[in-house]
């Protein structure tokens, strides 16, 4: 779903000299025309995963959508990802995997949980019956709710451990927050089987040259947080219109540039990331301002942007 960010800045704590941050492709030399046919030869050999977006214009959370506009949807996006990632469970958003299934795309399935006691547990009802139908490869329990202080600790682990007990012990079972969440969260980061961990350049303010730097950096914390659990990117990407924020700028060619950088290095590196997002959403310009409506590789009438 995504709400606007405004992360901690660790941006003074990346080293650019470590080889592990490496920087990527170097497009100062590059004409737009050859950014162009590399973002398109870089999307055509597919991703790992995509992040999933339900709403056309007019819609919003808490609407119902229909099946048939979720399977359009996915026959778009089917091509080009071999892992899809949902946000709820319910409103339609439980159609999300069970659709995914019948493309054959392995799916990331996570419960929304907010501060809203009655949704939770229609939420995670709701993820345990689809992980024991087999529609669940990955359980997310909940989306940044710590960053958000909509429950404690103590109730997210709560929910956590239910989920653990309540489906298929061969179903990994994580909670997405911002990378840092889980250093100073070692409780929860003990409780997870592997570690979803959401990377934003842009909202810490990364110029795009350094962005991938940034990026890797981030996940790195991650890692050492978990002490060496798998770490999947769950969300990660940059806006191709809007406001600046701070030194990070949206446009189209910085979008694709950013694409491409962080792609390479997911296949290079064997990193699982999931991209940010499928198709613009018109209703995230009130969290996050303009810049919310362009964060999908689709535009919001579901052409391809780039």
């Amino acid at each position: 779903m995504s709400f606007r960010r405004d992360y901690i800045d660790y941006s003074e704590n990346v080293d650019y000299s470590n080889p592990d941050y490496g920087v990527g492709l170097d497009f100062s030399d590059k004409t737009e025309e050859e950014v162009h046919n590399l973002f398109k030869e870089t999307f055509e050999e597919g991703m790992y995963g995509l992040c999933f977006s339900m709403y056309e214009d007019g819609q919003q959370p808490g609407d119902i959508i229909s099946e048939d506009q979720v399977r359009r949807r996915m026959k778009i996006i089917a091509p080009y990802t071999k892992w899809v990632r949902s946000f709820s469970c319910t409103e339609g958003n439980e159609l999300v995997p069970i659709i995914a299934r019948e493309f054959g795309i392995k799916t990331l399935v996570g419960a929304w949980l907010g501060d809203d006691a009655e949704k939770n547990e229609k939420e995670i009802e709701a993820l345990i019956q689809l992980a024991k139908e087999g529609y669940v490869d990955i359980a997310a329990v909940g989306n940044e709710v710590m960053y958000r202080k909509d429950l404690s600790e103590d109730e997210l682990l709560d929910f956590i451990a239910k989920v653990k007990k309540e489906i298929p012990s061969n179903i990994p079972v994580g909670y997405v927050d911002a990378y840092y969440e889980f250093t100073i969260k070692p409780r929860i980061t003990e409780a997870c089987d592997v570690i979803l961990t959401n990377c934003y350049p842009y909202w810490e303010g990364s110029d795009i040259d350094y962005s991938l730097a940034h990026m890797k950096s981030m996940y790195y914390q991650a890692l050492e947080a978990g002490k060496n659990k798998k770490v999947i990117i769950t969300e990660t990407g940059w806006p191709s219109n809007g406001e600046s924020f701070k030194g990070s700028h949206p446009s189209k060619d910085n979008a694709m540039k950013y694409f491409i950088n962080s792609q390479l290095w997911s296949k290079e590196a064997n990193i699982d990331i999931f991209y940010f997002s499928s198709f613009d959403e018109s209703w995230k310009t009130g969290p996050e301002g303009e810049v919310g409506a362009h964060w999908g590789i689709w535009d919001k009438n579901e052409k391809l942007k780039f």
